[in-house]
């Protein structure tokens, strides 16, 4: 029972505080990408270059600094025609969509994630950010309707009240 008890609790609570299942990452790791791509720019690797903008890239749309994520966001679209392998392109177009669900384009995310599933239906993370842009996107509607709600129900009572005191 008490099991039970919890498990209806801890709902309740991640619908309201928004708890997904995406990583976050913090700014030692973007910090440490980042000397990682000035070690690599003296180097002679075009491919060590190209992996360490896919970590920054990787750690930028994953951080919980908004200016972070649109940096991610423009560093992956702007490399997105550069991909030399499907496998390459297929990581920078989820990626894309963590960036885009991380800055609340919702519906830019979906259309991005779908295009991943398209080409690999069965690929877990995809799977897994699907399912939490649908429950964001439920969650932010049940939250919409209940401030509507709420509005109409002051509106009216402000409206019943103000009739009252006329009579």
């Amino acid at each position: 029972m008490d099991v039970k008890i919890r498990e209806v609790f801890e709902s309740v609570g991640s619908f309201f505080t928004g708890d997904d299942h995406i990583p976050w990452c913090d700014r030692d790791i973007i910090n440490g990408c980042e000397r990682e791509i000035a070690e690599a720019a003296e180097g002679d690797s075009e491919e060590l270059k190209k992996d360490s903008i896919m970590r920054l890239s990787w750690a930028l749309v994953h951080s919980k600094q908004p200016e972070d994520v649109q940096r991610g966001i423009a560093m992956l679209e702007a490399s997105l025609a550069n991909s030399s392998s499907p496998l390459q392109q297929r990581e920078k177009i989820y990626l894309l969509a963590v960036g885009y669900y991380r800055s609340g384009e919702y519906s830019r995310s979906r259309q991005l994630v779908d295009q991943c599933l398209e080409t690999v239906p069965d690929w877990r993370q995809a799977l897994v950010l699907k399912k939490t842009l649908e429950d964001r996107i439920a969650r932010d509607g049940v939250i919409g309707i209940g401030i509507t709600a709420t509005a109409v129900g002051l509106i009216a009572g402000g409206i019943a009240a103000a009739f009252a005191r006329k009579k």
